[in-house]
């Protein structure tokens, strides 16, 4: 890598692209990979093998400044984390494992249609109801399941774990810290034999830009999910996650 290569105006686009789709993730704990995927391929005409590729490798340094703003501001349930992380890395090996055996593009229409109507439920609840907090019960499964779509589909560990621990009635700020602290090691478990492969000289160009807008929006993302109240919350998550998994569902079936 040649630094001084580098066209910071060429950087920009790809920079602001890193940093919105971190401050949505950061604040609502899901999103990154649908938001950046969705600008890459949609606004700036990067073929979507690329744009994925590129995101992935990001995702492996984001996940883990997301995760330690978290820690700092203190949204982060040590409980939850140790029942979410260790199945959720379970469930992306055996996702990666299987991958090559199952034909993607067939399940992962119905999951995005699922967390359309789980979206729209959280929409709802959001609105309608003030929220009474209470302990999740059905976590290990959870994570297991979620670490296995997000290996396979490329994508689904925020938008699965975060929106069925809201339904349970979990603290939307514990939620959204923990999923995305819990996300750095599914991460790496997914992607560590991916980035041997591609070396450190991928993070050049596009793939640096991306990576420079997360970092930046990370410690936003951590402050405003702090700071959210959690009907507020609630009405966002459901909004983002119904309107990203129509897209997905209109991608996948167009």
């Amino acid at each position: 890598m040649h630094f001084g290569e580098f066209d910071l105006a060429a950087l920009l686009p790809f920079i602001g692209v890193g940093f919105a789709a971190q401050l949505v993730d950061g604040a609502l704990g899901m999103a990154f990979g649908v938001i950046s995927n969705t600008l890459l391929v949609g606004v700036l005409g990067v073929p979507p093998a690329l744009a994925s590729q590129r995101v992935h490798i990001v995702e492996c340094f984001t996940t883990a400044t997301s995760g330690l703003s978290h820690l700092f501001h203190r949204n982060v349930d040590g409980k939850l984390f140790i029942r979410l992380v260790i199945p959720g890395m379970i469930g992306g090996f055996l996702g990666a494992y299987l991958l090559s055996s199952l034909d993607a593009t067939i399940v992962k229409p119905f999951v995005l249609i699922y967390l359309t109507v789980i979206g729209l439920y959280i929409l709802w609840r959001g609105l309608m109801y003030p929220p009474k907090l209470k302990e999740a019960k059905l976590v290990a499964p959870l994570g297991l399941a979620g670490g296995f779509l997000d290996a396979v589909g490329g994508g689904g560990w925020g938008p699965v774990v975060t929106s069925n621990l809201l339904i349970q009635g979990a603290d939307p700020r514990k939620v959204v810290g923990t999923v995305n602290s819990a996300e750095f090691f599914l991460t790496v478990t997914i992607s560590a034999a991916f980035i041997y492969h591609l070396g450190v000289a991928d993070l050049a160009g596009a793939t640096l830009g991306l990576l420079i807008g997360g970092i930046l929006a990370a410690p936003l993302g951590a402050w405003a999910a702090k700071h959210f109240p959690p009907k507020q919350m609630l009405v966002l998550v459901g909004t983002v996650l119904t309107l990203t998994s129509v897209y997905g569902v209109w991608s996948a079936w167009s």
